[in-house]
């Protein structure tokens, strides 16, 4: 069993009884504080967004395998939105087992996935997917597109326009993104994960109220 709580923009904690991942935790860069947890995971889409704390027991900001405790983690080099065909690639899409169920985290990364990343991927049961747009991250439409090509079972939407965070770039609003799924939404504060056979039988949306 886990958890997965959301603190805003990229920040989504995953928690099991042994261990706790953060990812891209280094919400100073929005004028809000750095979301360390003592002895925690620290999991980086961009190194960018990596805060290097030493209370983190890890930091991972790059492509590769690791194992730790619960977290079985594989990182793949992707294109940011915002960088051209020519350039390298500076972001990390992960795929991320934990207890069984495989987690995709999706940065903000452009806004199609090649086949090939999709295989990097592998199969999953939840993604975590940025959808606010604004020509800084994946947009509605580019974001239900990749949820419906990883076939998964819950989509956990991130990065959207919500009280309390101030973007550089403006956000849309989370109602486009599931209107342009047409799935069922279910909303809660902690999104609690028994085993992957007690995930949604067909596609859901779940979005995790922000918490502090």
């Amino acid at each position: 069993m886990f958890d997965i709580e959301y603190k805003g923009a990229n920040t989504v904690v995953i928690s099991t009884k042994k261990n706790i991942l953060v990812t891209d935790p280094k919400m100073s860069i929005l004028g809000e504080s750095d979301y360390v947890v003592k002895n925690a995971i620290e999991l980086a889409t961009e190194e960018r967004f990596r805060t290097g704390d030493r209370d983190f027991l890890l930091s991972i900001s790059y492509p590769g395998s690791y194992e730790i405790g619960d977290f079985s983690i594989n990182g793949f080099a992707e294109k940011r939105h915002l960088d051209g065909d020519n350039e390298p690639k500076k972001a990390v899409v992960y795929s991320i087992d934990v207890l069984g169920t495989k987690i995709g985290l999706l940065g903000n990364v452009g806004p199609q996935i090649s086949d090939d990343q999709l295989e990097n991927l592998g199969l999953l049961d939840i993604l975590i997917i940025p959808i606010g747009g604004g020509g800084y991250t994946l947009d509605a439409t580019s974001a239900a597109k990749i949820v419906r090509d990883t076939d998964v079972k819950v989509a956990i939407p991130i990065h959207y326009s919500e009280d309390g965070i101030k973007y550089d770039v403006p956000q849309s609003s989370i109602d486009i993104f599931t209107k342009e799924l047409g799935v069922d939404v279910e909303t809660t504060t902690k999104y609690k994960v028994k085993s992957v056979s007690s995930l949604p039988d067909k596609l859901t949306i779940v979005k995790i109220n922000r918490s502090n």
